[in-house]
């Protein structure tokens, strides 16, 4: 019985690095995708998709693999290493998700188009601010002294699965944007299913290293 436990442990954390490994690959992909798609420069308007797929399909995706036990391409390097690595990702996602409200805002101004009239972009503005405000919740883990109320554990925690539920946003926004009219025409058949399950697959591998890092264990102490 201790064997075969044993076989599946290795298994289950075969099958995470292969799917994490996915994850990396999908999240680049994808990225790359979008701006072949957008081409940058040809437009004010192309400058969006790129720079909010830059933003939550690989710069945050990376962000959060950084810390997976199985997949990260930071393993050589120490724990600080990694949160100083999120902690850039994590500054980079958001600086391109304001550009890219910013282009877009300023594109449907010049157009005379109604602002945050759909559910992508009122996603998008969603998801934005929850990015905002879950960087500004990071800085209690740089500086834990400041929560005097809360143990280390429990700011992990929090910030673990409030930043879930972020990422969680932007693969909605992303998908909610590959409904759109600009991209059901440029994108078309099997293309579009396949950029459609990126999102996909990339959240359900952050799910999976959060849950298991943070939801399934107990690592809160009284």
């Amino acid at each position: 019985m201790a064997l075969t436990l044993e076989t599946e442990s290795q298994i289950y954390r075969s099958l995470r690095a292969v799917f994490g490994a996915a994850a990396h690959f999908v999240s680049l992909g994808f990225t790359v995708f979008v701006a072949v798609v957008a081409r940058p420069g040809s437009s004010l308007f192309s400058w969006h998709p790129l720079l909010m797929s830059l933003a939550f399909s690989f710069l945050m995706t990376e962000a959060l693999l950084a810390f997976s036990p199985e997949s990260s391409l930071l393993q050589p390097f120490s724990r600080k290493a990694k949160i100083r690595f999120h902690w850039v990702l994590q500054l980079l996602a958001l600086i391109c998700a304001v550009l890219g409200v910013a282009f877009i805002s300023y594109n449907k101004y010049i157009n005379g188009k109604a602002h945050f009239a759909t559910w992508h972009s009122l996603t998008g503005l969603l998801t934005v601010l929850y990015a905002s405000m879950q960087c500004m919740g990071g800085l209690a883990l740089l500086y834990p002294k400041l929560m005097k109320n809360w143990t280390l554990a429990k700011l992990k925690l929090y910030h673990a699965t409030s930043g879930l539920i972020g990422y969680l946003l932007g693969c909605a926004s992303l998908m909610l944007g590959m409904c759109s009219l600009w991209f059901t025409t440029s994108v078309t058949g099997v293309s579009w299913y396949l950029a459609m399950l990126s999102p996909v697959l990339t959240s359900l591998v952050i799910m999976s290293q959060v849950s298991n890092a943070y939801l399934y264990r107990k690592r809160i102490q009284p």
